[in-house]
């Protein structure tokens, strides 16, 4: 397994802070806390910072769309449905004119096509990079709800579209959440394990693996690649937004047959396996993204 700085901090802060009643917590895609009527609530917050995640010319609007579906695919990777969020905008005094204008038409775009509202938020003022953070909440049926930490060795590894080039392509600015993908995959198969792949296969897999106790194996030439990436790029650079998620292999076929039925137009990809623990095989040197490396 690969040994990240930000894992690290993670694991940290998880040991020094109370879990409470929480059914998943720090470390998983969303929180996710009892509620009535047999459902979940999923909590989740995201940001986007201005240099790390879109450059200063990008397009707001797109800003926008990208900082609520990055937590949208969150809310997706659990098998939930996001219902209300909160916006935090801190800004530069020359983006809180037209620029924030355009950046909640994004938003908003996204509120219409993924089903939440914005109810609330707050704003402040910077002098260096904006950065734009997303608080959501969802809602999930407890017997639909996946974590990352359900997986077994044995179960097959399956990833939806294609990997690699998100940056290059502006992908990582266009992206749909795999919304209705999951929750299709929650209501039907219910996948032992699932997560969305923000920082890289090579990141976002071990970190699957370890959640559940395994290890994995995985067939580099059967990882799916967007159009010009190379196998290094459809490992390491995240911003894809595909879901991970893992099935018995007894499943396996139900679900290719029936995928191919329900969603024609978007490939899914049998990867490899999840292993016994130890094992992590697939990947060589190449590691995922860290938002505290040096590299």
């Amino acid at each position: 397994m690969n040994n990240r700085r930000e894992d690290a901090i993670v694991a940290r802060l998880r040991a020094a802070l109370r879990r409470g009643r929480a059914v998943a917590g720090i470390g998983d895609d969303c929180a996710a806390v009892e509620s009535p009527r047999g459902k979940l609530l999923l909590l989740k917050t995201d940001c986007v910072v201005e240099k790390r995640h879109f450059r200063a010319d990008a397009s707001a609007t797109a800003v926008g769309w990208k900082a609520a579906c990055r937590a949208v695919s969150d809310i997706a990777a659990c098998g939930g449905e996001p219902q209300h969020a909160l916006i935090t905008c801190v800004l530069r005094d020359k983006q809180a004119g037209r620029w924030l204008d355009g950046l909640y038409r994004g938003i908003e775009k996204a509120g219409r096509e993924f089903g939440f509202h914005v109810v609330g938020g707050e704003l402040a003022r910077t002098d260096g990079p904006a950065v734009v953070n997303v608080a959501m909440t969802g809602t999930v049926a407890r017997r639909e709800f996946i974590p990352r930490g359900g997986g077994r060795v044995g179960d097959l590894l399956f990833v939806t579209g294609t990997l690699g080039g998100s940056l290059r392509s502006g992908w990582h600015l266009r992206f749909r959440p795999r919304l209705a993908e999951a929750r299709w995959l929650a209501e039907t198969i219910r996948p032992s394990a699932m997560m969305d792949l923000s920082d890289g296969l090579a990141a976002d897999l071990p970190r699957l693996a370890a959640a559940s106790g395994t290890g994995f194996v995985i067939e580099p030439e059967a990882i799916p690649r967007r159009r010009g990436a190379s196998l290094r790029a459809a490992l390491a650079d995240g911003e894809d937004f595909e879901l991970l998620f893992a099935v018995s292999a007894a499943k396996a076929a139900r679900l290719q047959r029936a995928w191919r039925r329900r969603f024609p137009a978007l490939r899914l990809t049998c990867i490899g396996t999840l292993a016994k623990r130890g094992v992590a095989r697939g990947f060589g040197a190449v590691h995922g993204y860290d938002h505290f490396s040096d590299s």
